[in-house]
């Protein structure tokens, strides 16, 4: 027998050994270490194999009717089932929810669009310099394109055809390509938008914005962690990660770009411009110049774009402020009358009928005397004219980014060759799309310009467009992705409801109330809580998948936050890249199942598992650094709606 299956078997054997020794004897046993009993069931049919959503809906109804049976045997079996149609109710009306099954569907468009190839490429290209360039290029590529469809088999399987084997035929160890692509393929549930962060935050009762802009900083830093591991190894252990032969680097020029190259400048702008002049264009069409110009100068146009944008809204004034105009004496004490007054501000009297005839001219008389004092108590003073509020001069933090960009730019056309400039429109078709389309989708949800859904929806769109500018926009493509996304959507919608209906049932058996006791007892600091329950994480991450972590455990470690005063949102963060383990874990590490599937045949999975190892090192280091400074999750969040 396989030694995977042995080690999971031996999970399984410890996990029943346990159970058997830790739970009471049977006339000792309350209900809530029935809820304890379920708990350890589930986990043991879900190892076994059995679906997890339907094992959950299962379990739970079944304990569920035990729970109200001891306490009323003539209801239990319609207090179950009204426990089941409450349970799937709430999940149907959740509004976070419809927001999965387009982000999902943006995924499987943007998979069958069949970008990856050109993306790798390109990048592939453009970092040839950088030590260990093909698996750097690989863990840009997988972040990249992880993010954009969320579909972590899809990416590892994909790159698992496309890099490994240039990366095995560059001389790489298989170790080290094998972990770049499982590592980077597992990205995608960190960086948003993210379906994981949108499940916990259904589950946990976060802000979903919140999450995405907290899970930001934090994915490009475990993005920079992985290419930092890369370049650094390349650079100490050469043959671990030959660098590209000069051949291989070697990009080929048009015809137009090779002659201006040699009798004027290698240089872009100096190139074209020249080329501009006179009759040395002779061989080349004007308009070809102007086109190869402008896309020359697009990098300018965006820096200035994006500073004339940040200086507009640097140089803001502020919004005047909104007073109440005063009314004068009179208006005042009426006021205070009013308020005093257990009344909807009536004057005394006011609907009563007049006591005799001589009343209305008495009243008349009354005023007449009354007016020349009462008038100013009343009349309303004209408001001052307000001057225009005056703009604010910028501030130095933008004048030193101007000034810090400026000289980016200088150096950047200074070294912008025809050859980079091959380079650029290379990834002008391949990366800028996707990071274009990602950026509006996320950035539309953090500055609160569209809800989850509404990006999500606007995110299919991009998809198919982007589909159909490339080209492989068809009816059976749209078909296959539409069929794809709802049988995945159907899928963690059923987690969905399994989950609550497993939750209620243990809540309702005690379960909840005898580990909250349990941890409570234990009298634990935050930060002892923190590293257990992380632990507890981690460890799951062997024999569950990050679906099964959320909907079971969460409801668990969510209750007892408050008491410690952590933040469930924090929390949150932490456990979404904790949970990247899941995918990288033995002996249910199913990034490592994907790329096995499509690797050589001498690509052993132990050679796979090895190649992960320093990279879940490098998940705990994130970890750590995370939960030591906390801002680089939350300052994001705070900024934007704090």
């Amino acid at each position: 027998m396989r030694k995977e299956v042995w080690f999971g078997l031996s999970i399984l054997f410890a996990i029943v050994l346990g159970l058997f020794i830790l739970m009471p004897s049977p006339e000792h046993m309350t209900s809530g270490h029935l809820g304890l009993l379920m708990l350890a069931l589930v986990v043991v049919a879900i190892m076994l194999g059995f679906p997890t959503a339907f094992t959950l809906m299962g379990m739970g109804v079944i304990f569920a009717w035990f729970a109200f049976y001891s306490r009323d045997p003539n209801l239990a079996t319609q207090q179950t089932l009204d426990l089941m149609v409450q349970r799937a109710y709430s999940v149907m009306a959740n509004d976070v929810l419809i927001s999965i099954p387009l982000f999902i569907f943006m995924g499987y468009l943007v998979e069958r669009a069949n970008l990856i190839e050109k993306l790798f490429k390109s990048l592939h290209i453009a970092m040839a310099r950088v030590p260990g360039s093909l698996a750097v290029a690989t863990i840009v590529t997988c972040a990249v394109f992880a993010t954009a469809t969320g579909i972590v088999g899809a990416v590892v399987t994909l790159m698992g055809l496309l890099a490994l084997p240039a990366m095995l035929k560059a001389g790489y160890s298989t170790q080290l390509s094998a972990g770049a692509i499982t590592a980077g393929g597992c990205l995608g549930i960190l960086i948003p938008p993210s379906v994981l962060l949108i499940v916990y935050g259904a589950t946990a009762g976060v802000s979903v914005v919140k999450l995405y802009a907290g899970a930001f900083f934090p994915g490009i830093m475990l993005a920079g962690l992985y290419i930092g591991y890369v370049i650094i190894l390349a650079k100490l252990k050469p043959s671990v990660a030959p660098p590209l032969s000069a051949e291989e680097r070697h990009v080929d020029l048009p015809g137009f770009a090779e002659k201006i190259s040699t009798t004027i400048s290698n240089n872009v702008l100096p190139g074209l411009i020249g080329a501009l002049k006179g009759r040395r264009n002779a061989d080349v069409s004007t308009r070809t110049l102007l086109q190869q110009l402008g896309i020359a100068l697009l990098p300018a146009l965006a820096f200035t774009l994006a500073m004339g944008l940040s200086y507009r809204m640097a140089t803001a004034p502020d919004a005047a402020k909104t007073e109440m105009i005063e009314m004068g004496i009179g208006a005042q004490d009426l006021s205070s009358e009013m308020h005093a007054d257990d009344s909807f501000g009536e004057p005394e009297g006011a609907l009563a009928e007049p006591a005799s005839e001589a009343a209305p001219a008495a009243l008349a008389e009354t005023h007449d005397t009354a007016a020349p004092t009462a008038m100013p108590s009343t009349s309303v003073e004209p408001a001052a004219p307000t001057a225009p509020a005056e703009a604010k001069s910028a501030p130095k933090g933008f004048w030193i980014a101007f000034g810090i960009g400026l000289a980016a730019m200088v150096v950047f056309y200074a070294y912008f060759t025809f050859a980079r400039l091959e380079i650029f429109k290379m990834l002008l078709g391949s990366l800028f799309p996707l990071a274009f389309m990602i950026l509006a989708v996320l950035g539309s949800i953090v500055f609160g310009l569209a809800t989850p859904t509404e990006a999500a929806a606007m995110g299919a769109f991009g998809g198919i467009v982007l589909a159909a500018c490339y080209r492989r926009f068809n009816f059976s493509m749209l078909k296959e992705s539409a069929y794809l996304a709802t049988k995945t959507s159907a899928m963690v919608c059923w987690l969905f409801v399994g989950s609550s209906i497993f939750s209620a049932s243990f809540a309702l058996l005690g379960g909840q109330e005898i580990i909250n006791d349990w941890v409570l007892s234990l009298d634990m600091t935050p930060l002892q809580f923190m590293i257990l329950a992380q632990v507890i994480i981690f460890l799951l991450g062997w024999p569950l998948e990050w679906t099964e972590i959320i909907v079971i455990f969460m409801p668990i470690f969510i209750p007892l936050l408050p008491h410690f005063g952590i933040d469930p949102l924090f929390f949150g963060l932490l456990v979404a890249m904790n949970l990247q383990t899941a995918f990288l874990s033995p002996p249910v590490a199913m990034s490592a199942f994907y790329l096995k599937g499509v690797a050589p045949a001498h690509v052993t999975l132990n050679q796979i598992f090895l190649g992960m190892m320093p990279f879940m090192a490098i998940q705990i280091f994130a970890l750590i650094l995370l939960y030591m400074f906390p801002a680089i999750g939350l300052w994001l969040p705070n900024v934007l709606y704090n």
